[in-house]
């Protein structure tokens, strides 16, 4: 195998990706990650078979997307069996070779958490996650959450360390806790929370060693859902414990949540306690300093076509339903980054279509709430 890619992001290097695009896309098209200029589109890699065909899709689509001002790509060390990490690190080796691209200049985000296969699911699953976790230690009894989730530091490290291989790269600018509330459906929130400041320790000593530069959660439902929903999580109760972990200068940066059209709970639903207030959680990790990426940016295709028409009318100037859905997201304030599933040219080049149109201003946005 080759040498991972050294270095990481950088406050310098993303800066000289968005000077490239200066008067091509407006400045609102970059946002402030912990320093970083991150695009306020980015490429997702979620979706798609386990083969050889869509690797070769993604890794096209990676490469055009950071030719034309998407400098943000996620991933997870499970998407596609690790095969979409193994896509981006062919897209990168190749943009840096030819000069697209400068490893400084990009942010790539992974997450650890549920238990991946190696390429395609093996004939054996029981005895596979045996040979490949129990008996090598890296997984221990009772460590499993619903058959398919762990976050213990052993386990991140372990993750921490296959996610580098597979993206080839030395250190990893984002590593999210992927959807911690699925601990909560076997432990009280009590024990959830000394597994969350164990992971967040842990964590943190990857800061230290270099290997990741920040981290976050990447959830589904947690901060969406009210008290006493058992997968509900206090955006300020984890920013508590990466500070028990870490202290006031900890590496808790960012979330990733689901927010859409159709699922706009984020920016609508006051849940999250703030200093004895509840605020909906982008309010949150605005007063808690958490940068947030969205994704379902268009709920996984459901959103590219027939929106009732009042949403063209609200976002003038794009040519399409999928272009619309994600003015919605990068405009709703508190949005730093809209992530949007991207393996095909057509798609990217519709997708990265609405960086040269501003956010909408706040004035034109909030009439998509008038009425509530």
């Amino acid at each position: 195998m080759a040498p991972l890619i050294s270095g990481s992001a950088t406050a310098e290097g993303t800066k000289r990706y968005a000077d490239r695009f200066a008067g091509r896309l407006p400045a609102e098209h970059f946002r402030g990650l912990d320093g970083l200029r991150c695009s306020t589109v980015g490429v997702g890699t979620y979706l798609g078979r386990e083969d050889a065909a869509t690797d070769v899709l993604y890794q096209d689509a990676i490469a055009r997307a950071l030719e034309l001002g998407l400098n943000v790509i996620d991933t997870a060390v499970n998407y596609r069996h690790q095969r979409s990490e193994r896509s981006i690190r062919t897209a990168l080796e190749t943009a840096i070779r030819r000069g697209t691209i400068g490893r400084d200049e990009v942010v790539v985000a992974t997450k650890g958490g549920y238990i991946p296969f190696d390429g395609a699911v093996p004939r054996d699953a029981r005895a596979w996650f045996t040979a490949t976790y129990l008996e090598t230690g890296i997984v221990g009894p009772g460590e499993v959450a619903g058959g398919s989730h762990c976050m213990t530091p052993r386990y991140l490290r372990d993750q921490i360390e296959r996610s580098r291989a597979n993206l080839g790269l030395e250190t990893l600018d984002v590593y999210y806790v992927h959807n911690p509330e699925a601990q909560l459906e076997e432990v009280e929130r009590p024990e959830f929370l000394v597994r969350l400041r164990a992971a967040f320790e842990a964590l943190e000593a990857a800061v230290g060693e270099g290997t990741i530069r920040r981290y976050g959660t990447a959830t589904w439902n947690g901060y969406r859902e009210d008290l006493p929903a058992r997968g509900y999580l206090s955006l300020e109760e984890l920013v508590a414990a990466a500070r028990d972990a870490g202290g006031p200068d900890h590496h808790f940066k960012v979330i990733q949540l689901p927010y859409n059209l159709a699922m706009p709970e984020a920016f609508t639903r006051a849940n999250q306690p703030v200093k004895d207030e509840l605020v909906p959680v982008l309010e949150a990790a605005r007063r808690l300093g958490v940068y947030v990426m969205a994704s379902a940016s268009i709920y996984q295709g459901q959103l590219t076509r027939n929106l009732p028409p009042t949403v063209a009318e609200l976002l003038p100037g794009l040519a399409t339903d999928a272009q619309r859905a994600l003015q919605f997201v990068r405009s709703t304030p508190g949005i730093g980054t809209a992530l949007v599933g991207m393996k095909s040219m057509a798609h990217v080049e519709e997708n990265a279509g609405v960086a040269p149109t501003p956010p909408a201003p706040w004035e034109r946005f909030q009439r998509f709430f008038s009425a509530a």
